[in-house]
């Protein structure tokens, strides 16, 4: 998903409402009070004043308590220092704060997938809806972040590592330390608590994030719970279900991951994976000038003739494309057993990111010992990849509500 409308991110909004509205009563060891200091920069663009949110969300049509909105938010544009093949380089996202004196939480919420650069959230227009909710999010008395991702923004000369695990979480834990720093700077005070959300690859990013939490020593933070909806967390399983299609409505996502793969992991060459004149063009096509859309328009929907036909019939048994397969099973965010909550959403009508990826890669965490009561999973019945946000959000807030009770 590109952009999200006024009512799904009014409904992400209220989750926060709930969240930020009690306090835990079982507070584990505190972490040590340090963290990594990534940020390089902050801007400060814009103040919107909660009366003026007030009046916003007023006449969005969506039926929520605008008297929850407190507090005079700031959009600040940051840059940061995160990780690219092994070296540091500076990215960038947008924080927005909270003008309060009270102790706050922090709500990382991971975007979809954009083509071009000008999606970016750094770089969408202030007055833009997903700013203004944002902000509104904010004003309820919560850190929210959206990182732009590597890729994008400033880092847009690089070729964004689309479903690469380690890189992407990474960047979103690097843009969350950046966050509590600026928090810092400006006098705001947070807590440890720590939320994260997203659809789509938004999901796929919350997933490898909280992967990463789990695996890793993440200083300060005391990750809650996680969010992830309708991502393609199975990689590999994802690759079958486009090569058994005649035709596939979205065949950038096949030529994005491939890029990737070929340019952020050195794998491979794009003719292993694509026919002419497609293998050649695409990597003009990632430049952060074009859209999905537009990168679409360039390709084909018709699997055999996008997919080199050799790879199509031989992809599990020729040794040659072995580390394809390999770097697909490596990037997937499924192979370890979630100790902290992880509530797992997606439509049953999703053509675009299978629903069968998301039930199967569930049961595949309760096969190896995950408990029930620590990874959910709920069907968003009739939800296609766009149908489904609304729903997911919605028990995303009910579901907020509870785990802070």
């Amino acid at each position: 998903m590109k952009h999200y409308s006024n009512k799904l991110l009014a409904l992400l909004m209220l989750g926060a409402v709930l969240l930020n509205g009690c306090s835990s009563e079982n507070p584990e060891m505190e972490k040590p009070d340090t963290s990594p200091k990534t940020l390089v920069s902050s801007e400060a663009k814009l103040t919107w004043s909660s009366g003026d949110l007030k009046s916003f969300m007023s006449q969005s049509g969506v039926n929520i308590d605008v008297s929850a909105l407190l507090y005079n938010v700031t959009i600040y544009h940051v840059t940061y220092k995160t990780i690219y093949k092994g070296d540091s380089i500076v990215v960038s996202g947008v924080v927005y704060l909270p003008d309060t004196e009270e102790t706050v939480s922090t709500v990382s919420f991971q975007h979809g997938t954009i083509g071009s650069d000008a999606e970016a959230p750094s770089n969408l227009g202030l007055g833009d809806g997903q700013n203004i909710l944002l902000s509104a999010l904010a004003s309820t008395g919560v850190v929210a972040l959206a990182p732009d991702f590597i890729g994008f923004g400033s880092s847009v000369e690089l070729m964004h590592p689309y479903y690469v695990e380690d890189m992407t979480a990474t960047a979103v834990i690097n843009a969350i330390y950046a966050s509590r720093q600026l928090a810092e700077q400006e006098e705001i005070s947070i807590d440890n608590e720590l939320y994260l959300a997203g659809y789509s690859q938004g999901g796929y990013a919350t997933m490898a994030t909280h992967k990463y939490y789990e695996e890793n020593e993440v200083s300060y933070y005391d990750l809650k719970a996680s969010f992830p909806s309708s991502g393609g967390y199975d990689i590999k399983a994802f690759q079958e279900y486009f090569f058994s299609l005649e035709t596939y409505h979205q065949p950038f996502f096949m030529a994005y991951v491939a890029q990737a793969y070929v340019e952020s992991l050195d794998l491979g060459d794009l003719s292993d994976y694509f026919n002419e004149p497609y293998a050649t063009n695409i990597p003009g096509y990632f430049d952060g000038s074009m859209s999905g859309g537009q990168i679409n328009d360039q390709l084909t929907d018709v699997i055999a003739d996008l997919v080199n036909n050799d790879l199509l019939e031989n992809i599990d048994t020729k040794e040659e494309y072995a580390y394809i397969g390999e770097a697909f099973v490596d990037n997937s965010p499924i192979d370890f057993v979630p100790q902290i909550p992880i509530f797992m959403y997606h439509g049953d009508a999703d053509i675009t990111v299978p629903y069968q990826n998301s039930v199967d890669v569930y049961n595949q965490f309760i096969a190896n010992g995950a408990s029930t009561d620590v990874v959910t999973f709920t069907t968003l019945e009739g939800g296609t990849h766009g149908t489904g946000v609304v729903p997911y959000l919605e028990h995303l807030a009910a579901e907020l509500s509870k785990l802070e009770q």
